[in-house]
This record gives structure tokens, sequence and C-alpha cells, in this order.
């Protein structure tokens, strides 16, 4: 039976793309069956484009599948850390290179990818030179490895990489790395009873959330903020980390930072109405919050979230370090909700 609805594109953009409400996670442009979806180049890209061909909307076929993927379709939780099973701290057990935070999420996907538990895994990689992300499946450990850092703060269409991964390659144990927008829409993919979007949702065996207060414009801030309003050159920076206000290490050892002011300008405008930090869908959410120094907090959700950390701890690639500090991860949280709840 084919559950197709009656929505197409054209509802997803009166009520989510028009409104300044989409996350651009890219899962519609994944599922779409006509490839007519597509996110442009440039500065705050704030929703998809359509080349105006939808089989619904011109040829009445029915169809429905971006509409049903997208998570900005319904209303938003307020929970703050959600469901889960267990509540740790733990941290690589081997050297990861760039690593944020303990490392946790690169051993967990490295083991399983060595273990054959996940053939492919769809996440973030960065031009190390520009600073610039786009999305990518990395089918090998080491190059997983070698891919460790990239920000996750850079908002990029990931769920886009799920086309080639599920249909294109045909990889059938997909793991999938993404901040709360894109495990939400991966859980609507996996809830759906569209025949167009079961063969994504089968296909992902794992899915691994991190924590998200909000993403970046990439061409806003490297580009705008930093290249062009502070002259400093991506090329030259050595690491970025997001504390309150954005800490910049160079090159050459010396620092500069942006304000919450400043910052602000190059969040994208879909990521006022998230209420979700902790990724409250995912089998597995990780964060550096609530942990100390050096490791990873991971909460784990579902039993193929802890089958997957057991196996990490068991084959000595991941080393537990501890609780985590649940009232912490708890502030946070109902922080962004306050913050964010209302638009």
């Amino acid at each position: 039976m084919i559950a197709l609805t009656d929505n197409s594109y054209l509802d997803l953009k009166a009520g989510v793309w028009d409104t300044g409400k989409c996350s651009g996670c890219g899962a519609c442009v994944a599922v779409c069956p006509a490839d007519a979806l597509y996110f442009e180049e440039g500065e705050m890209v704030t929703s998809p484009k359509s080349n105006g061909y939808c089989k619904q909307a011109i040829d009445g076929v029915q169809c429905g599948a971006c509409y049903e993927v997208c998570p900005r379709v319904g209303e938003q939780s307020r929970e703050t850390i959600g469901k889960y099973l267990d509540l740790i701290t733990a941290k690589a057990a081997f050297d990861v290179p760039r690593r944020q935070s303990g490392g946790a999420v690169t051993a967990i996907l490295s083991n399983a990818l060595d273990e054959g538990l996940i053939d492919a895994v769809v996440t973030v990689t960065e031009d190390r030179w520009t600073l610039k992300p786009g999305s990518v499946v990395i089918t090998k450990s080491d190059v997983l490895i070698s891919e460790a850092g990239s920000r996750y703060s850079w908002w990029v269409p990931l769920l886009a990489a799920l086309k080639y991964a599920a249909i294109d390659k045909k990889y059938r144990r997909i793991a999938v790395v993404g901040v709360p927008c894109v495990v939400q829409a991966v859980a609507r993919m996996r809830g759906s009873n569209n025949d167009l979007v079961r063969p994504y949702a089968s296909s992902i065996r794992l899915v691994v959330g991190l924590f998200c207060t909000e993403t970046f414009d990439y061409a806003s801030l490297v580009l705008g903020k930093l290249k062009a309003e502070k002259k400093i050159d991506p090329t030259q920076i050595r690491k970025m980390d997001v504390k309150g206000k954005l800490e910049i290490l160079m090159q050459n050892g010396d620092k500069a930072s942006l304000t919450q002011h400043e910052l602000r300008e190059c969040v994208r405008k879909g990521c006022y109405i998230c209420t979700d930090l902790t990724s409250l869908l995912s089998d597995v959410s990780a964060g550096a919050v609530g942990s100390p120094a050096g490791s990873t907090t991971l909460i784990i959700r579902t039993p193929t979230g802890r089958s997957f950390v057991e196996n990490a701890i068991k084959n000595k690639r991941l080393t537990i370090t501890g609780s985590a500090d649940i009232p912490s991860i708890e502030k946070l949280a109902e922080s962004k909700i306050r913050k964010n709840s209302g638009h």
C-alpha cells in the first residue's frame, strides 16, 4: 500500500519556506523523486528552490514525500534531555586529530565501519583551507578519523547526501550524524508509511544526534564577518570554538573573538524556532556540555544506540570516563526552549 499525501511542495513552500521556518536539513531534496528541489549557493540561503517540476503539482501524481519528511511540519518538542537508557561521558581510546571534545562519536562510528555494522556514514566535511562545509558519504574508518573536527555548527543541507548513499549507491546500513533538525527529519522518515520515503528509512541503521544551540551560515560568518569585516583570513585559522562567544585561534597563536550579538547576525533564521538542544529522537546523542574537558557526553536513547556504544567499548575503541553533569545539560536546554519558544 502506497500511503501518499495530498501535500505537495507548494504546501511546504507556503507553510515552511516562505515563513522562515526551514531548517535547511536537506531531507526534502533527498526524497524528491523528480530531483526537482535544490539549494542554491550564496549567503544566508533560507530554503530550497524548485525547478518547477513537481509530479504532484504539475501532473496530479500523488507524492507528498517532501512534506512528509520536513522537521518543521508540526509542533516543536519542549523536552530538555528526553528519554534515555544511559547517560555517560566517554572519549576515544585512540588518537583522533582535530577532534571535538572527546572524539567519542568518531570512535563509535569508526569501530562500526571496521566491524561491518554499518557500510556508510552520512556526515559533515570541511575544507581545511577555506573552512567551507559540505555533506559527504564516508565508507572507510581512516577517512572518517581524518574528517574528525568538522564543525557541525556550520549550516549544510546534510541529508541531501542521503539520496546518493541510499539510492545511488544502495547502501543498506547507513549511519547519519547530524544536529537536531536532521535527526527530526530522519525520525519522520522512519515513521513514514509513504512508499517513496521507505527506501531511505529502511537504509538507516544508526542515528547519532549532536547537541546544537544554532547553526551559522558559512558565507555570512566566514566571508562576511571574519574576512570582510574583521580582516581575518580563514586559511590562517587553526581552531574555532563557540562558548557563548566565538573564540578563534590563529595559526600564529593570535586570538580573536566575536560576541553573541555579532554571531546572531550569522545564524540561520530557521534556527530560531528550534527548541531541541539534545537531539531527542536519535539513537545516541552527543555533545560537550555536561562532560569534563577531553570527554564527550553520550545520551544513549535506544537499544540500537546502546549496542553500538558497547561494541566500541568491547573493542577498546571507546573509554567511559564517568557520569555526566545532568543539571548543566538541562540548564542549556531550558535556555534554548525559552529563547526559541513563541517564534
